[in-house]
């Protein structure tokens, strides 16, 4: 059975090429490659485009359905220690473009030249990625808000400006990127998401390697409908708060 495959496979190249050397044959492998690549730019067009309306219409809702509970946990914050409400971090986005993701402030003022401290404590042994489960930079109200990714929902705003997705990988800072080897660049060739893979499958409990691996396996097969199946798995990962710290 295996010589007859190879045969017909043989037989298959030798018909082409024979019918690549004749000006007629040339011209029908042209127009039929060119109709091809029609075909493929069309459906790669029509899904992104399908998927930023998703984003559009997902974010824009969000922001109007949550707007109480943004209001709320600006009076907290504020309350606690009278800092600012939101913080704004460059990241590293599609292609490695940067841009300015927020989130809702939950540490303290001056956590940057606290972390240089902490480093020889980091929890993701590759050193790219910082995490720490008692991590002291982390406010009262902070802690509760990161548990649950209260803190992430400013990036709603992201998502409708374009910055993000609801459903892509998460932006890493510049400093991480430095490190990236090539294969770990792949997460950039996604525009970044507000979950993903690893967001709902253990969160910070995934090491850094085991993130790049889910990453890329979302941006292989990604679809509209895997976006809204990881969409309706961020939930209950939410609400539960696992490998949330």
């Amino acid at each position: 059975m295996e010589d007859n495959k190879v045969k017909t496979t043989d037989k298959e190249i030798a018909d082409y090429w024979v019918k690549a050397s004749t000006p007629t044959g040339r011209t029908s492998i042209y127009f039929r490659m060119r109709f091809k690549r029609i075909v493929w730019f069309c459906v790669v067009t029509l899904s992104l485009s399908l998927k930023r309306v998703v984003d559009i219409i997902i974010s824009a809702c969000a922001l109007l359905a949550l707007s109480p509970v943004y209001a709320v946990t600006a009076f907290l914050i504020k309350l606690e220690d009278h800092g600012p409400i939101f913080f704004k971090q460059k990241r590293v986005g599609l292609k490695g473009e940067p841009f300015f993701m927020w989130k809702f402030r939950s540490m303290v003022l001056n956590a940057d030249e606290i972390k240089k401290q902490l480093m020889a404590q980091n929890q993701h042994e590759d050193g790219v990625t910082f995490k720490m489960k008692h991590d002291p930079r982390i406010t009262k109200i902070g802690r509760f808000i990161r548990k649950y990714s209260v803190d992430e929902l400013p990036q709603f705003w992201n998502v409708l400006c374009g910055d993000m997705s609801i459903v892509g990988p998460r932006p890493p800072v510049p400093q991480e990127v430095e490190m990236y080897s090539v294969e770990e660049r792949q997460r950039l060739l996604a525009k970044p998401g507000l979950t993903c893979f690893w967001q709902v499958g253990g969160r910070s409990d995934i090491d850094f390697s085991g993130q790049v691996q889910l990453d890329v396996e979302y941006i292989r097969s990604k679809s509209v409908w895997l976006d809204l199946k990881l969409l309706f798995l961020t939930i209950p990962a939410v609400l539960l708060g696992k490998g949330a710290y």
